[in-house]
């Protein structure tokens, strides 16, 4: 029997920000890893908010001497339209920019300054039970031996992300209100990469709002790109080996011939019905952070972000729970991270109808309205001096059929723009 203050699931983003965090704050705490490190992972972009969270986890500095690809903005296209979004010239005061990762490298990074730090890491480690009650939460788990092992712990961060153990143990999935997709990618030597196409994300959008290009530049050369579109279309793109993911990100033309005559660094991969939810976030000894909450979709790359974001609060929840405190985890942790997950939901779901990419792509997009929305695109989904924050589930909407309206009034016979 081992014991600990706080048994942590999973070392990826939000496990490593939690467990990096009540470390400062002096508990003992355990993190258990089912893969072995390093270890590939998509959601390879980051956004500028989470990097407050590295900040304050205390993991920042140990980022930083890895030296990724810097990214300062993200530009859409659609065709002949496109639309860069900088974000030095966001409407929220904060952070002007973050990286572009190998996830094997960024994760295996965060795990090995939180060892550095104190917390005892253990992977290729599978929990197989948990019971829960309160005050003392039995967790069983089995090595990579077959050694079976139980861990007393205080409390429980489950941030084991797609693993989903508590869910799944706890019967707490639900499923997404959004239609079943996936995704099919490969890293790729970037040849014909330039200055302007290093720093930026790029999406490319294409049939009728229904698919998307991701191009992600890594600091190494190379670039991680990917399809997403419905699952039946990734199921034929990702076919015998990914000939036609192959064909068609070499051939498209939105693309100019960036990857025409680029070699894959692996045969590309898929993932599919990514999107999930859960019935509640927390529970009597436990809490679920990062992926283990909710996933929608990776369109604006708010994974980590949120993966760091609920890392780093449900640590300082965990840590006022144990020095005594009568915590409200519904009004102070829940509510609080679904506030920001709605309102990406409601960029998602613009996304996918058209919405947003008719305000984006019109043809002189309102300065401070680009400013808003890029917080948002930056992942400072809390601000709610943002009204594209405030008013997230309308303004959307409201706003492209404004435009919709005008550029029709525009393009009568007779009528001056």
């Amino acid at each position: 029997m081992q014991t600990v203050d706080v048994l942590v699931i999973g070392a990826g983003p939000a496990g490593t920000v939690a467990a990096s965090y009540l470390k400062k704050q002096g508990y003992s705490v355990t993190i258990l890893e089912k893969e072995k490190f390093p270890r590939f992972q998509i959601g390879e972009s980051l956004l500028p908010c989470c990097m407050e969270h590295l900040e304050e986890s205390g993991l920042l500095e140990a980022v930083k001497v890895k030296n990724f690809q810097k990214k300062t903005g993200a530009a859409f296209m659609r065709g002949d339209k496109r639309c860069e979004f900088l974000f030095s010239e966001q409407f929220t005061k904060g952070w002007t920019w973050t990286w572009q990762v190998k996830r094997a490298d960024f994760d295996s990074t965060l795990a090995k300054a939180v060892v550095e730090n104190g917390v005892q890491v253990q992977f290729e480690c599978e929990v197989l039970n948990v019971v829960c009650s309160t005050g003392k939460q039995v967790t069983d788990y089995k090595d990579i031996d077959g050694n079976m092992h139980t861990i007393e712990s205080k409390f429980i961060i489950d941030s084991s992300g797609y693993g989903r153990v508590l869910p799944r143990l706890f019967d707490l999935s639900k499923p997404s209100a959004f239609s079943p997709r996936g995704a099919v990618f490969a890293h790729l030597e970037d040849v014909n990469r330039t200055e302007k196409t290093s720093n930026n994300i790029f999406v490319h959008s294409f049939d009728n709002n229904r698919s998307w290009i991701w191009a992600i530049p890594f600091s190494d050369g190379s670039t991680s790109v990917g399809i997403v579109s419905d699952k039946e279309k990734v199921i034929e793109l990702a076919a015998n080996d990914g000939e036609k993911y192959k064909d068609f990100i070499r051939n498209f033309e939105d693309l100019n011939g960036r990857f025409k005559n680029s070699d894959l660094k692996f045969e590309p991969r898929s993932i599919l019905g990514y999107s999930i939810g859960v019935k509640k976030m927390f529970g009597e000894g436990f809490v679920l952070s990062g992926n283990s909450t909710e996933f929608l979709d990776p369109i604006f790359s708010s994974g980590v972000t949120f993966a760091t974001a609920s890392g780093l609060l449900s640590a300082k929840m965990t840590h006022r729970h144990l020095q005594g405190e009568d915590v409200n985890w519904k009004t102070d942790y829940e509510d609080v991270i679904q506030k920001g997950i709605d309102v990406f939901r409601s960029y998602v779901t613009g996304w996918y109808s058209g919405d947003f990419q008719t305000i984006v792509f019109t043809e002189h997009i309102n300065t401070e309205i680009k400013n808003q929305i890029c917080s948002v695109l930056a992942g400072y989904v809390w601000d709610q001096s943002n009204p594209f924050v405030k008013k997230h589930n309308t303004i959307l909407p409201t706003l492209a059929r404004v435009i919709k309206m005008k550029e029709k009034f525009n393009s009568k016979p007779g009528i001056k723009k």
